[in-house]
């Protein structure tokens, strides 16, 4: 079970010491989209601070209308021009079906498994590159994080004028 109560009083601490940024555009017109596997540290592995990127997760790392929807904000309201992709290794959606997914979990949902990281990855770059109000995303990379070394391997890379 989750402790709640810890997460709160962590965060009183947290807010002794709290900086407010004044900017909410990532100063380095990046987004991260990666897995919200709890092995990776997104803003660590690549070196990145608060106020930075904007990073997105969700299963698999993976182009969903939610990640579309948040991008469409990051690159029209907020100046972001760069967008990473971060899948890694031991996913949990690697090698594996939807529908198996959809019986393990009971949930009829689209969970986008995938069997091979450099196809999903050039997949997701396509969409990305394909949705007309993404316009202002001029380059796109596909990246491999392995959950074991820590590093950061580039699949695929595009670049748009």
């Amino acid at each position: 079970m989750a402790d709640i109560d810890t997460l709160l009083a962590a965060n009183h601490s947290y807010s002794r010491s709290f900086a407010s940024l004044p900017e909410p555009r990532p100063s380095r017109h990046v987004a991260v989209v990666s897995c919200m596997d709890t092995r990776l540290d997104v803003r660590g592995a690549l070196g990145l601070g608060i106020g930075e990127a904007h990073i997105l997760r969700n299963a698999g790392g993976r182009v969903t209308d939610d990640v579309l929807r948040s991008l469409a904000l990051s690159t029209n309201a907020f100046g972001v021009d760069a967008v990473v992709l971060m899948q890694h290794t031991r996913c949990g959606l690697a090698g594996v079906t939807d529908a198996e997914l959809r019986s393990d979990t009971g949930a009829e949902v689209e969970f986008l498994a995938f069997s091979d990281h450099s196809e999903a990855l050039q997949h997701d770059i396509g969409v990305i590159a394909g949705t007309p109000f993404l316009d202002g995303v001029r380059t796109i990379a596909g990246w491999l994080f392995d959950v074991d070394t820590g590093v950061v391997s580039e699949l695929h890379r595009r670049h748009r004028r």
